[in-house]
């Protein structure tokens, strides 16, 4: 699997907080519909709004799979969205936990998998 990019020691900076602070402002889903429609692409929407769909799926216990051929997206995505969401910062998770009412670790238990050849060194620890 591949190593997936390390969040720097100066995250976040001043520039990001205060678009964190500018996020929290926000009063409605119209007001943060017509903010992020300014701020981002329609692309970059729809890829945030996808990852988070991958997150609600991935809480459903939805295999990888099945999320990649239902959102249309490679199984690399969903994995990488899985992963920020076990060993991320915990934002998906605490987000998550207050949108579907239930924990996350309480919907998909881990189960140790088993591996044949050149991927042994995968192995869960």
């Amino acid at each position: 699997m591949e190593k997936f990019a390390e969040t720097p020691p100066s995250y976040p900076n001043p520039e990001i907080r205060e678009l964190f602070r500018a996020v929290m402002t926000l009063g409605s889903a119209g007001e943060a519909s017509n903010f992020f429609r300014d701020l981002m692409t329609m692309a970059e929407i729809k890829e945030f709004a996808n990852r988070w769909q991958m997150v609600k799926m991935l809480y459903e216990g939805r295999s990888y799979a099945d999320i990649a051929e239902k959102l249309k997206t490679s199984t690399a995505t969903v994995t990488r969205v899985a992963y920020w969401l076990n060993s991320g910062m915990g934002g998906y998770k605490s987000i998550a936990d207050k949108m579907f009412g239930k924990k996350f670790k309480d919907t998909i238990p881990k189960k140790p998998f088993k591996l044949r050849g050149k991927y042994t060194f995968l192995q869960n620890r």
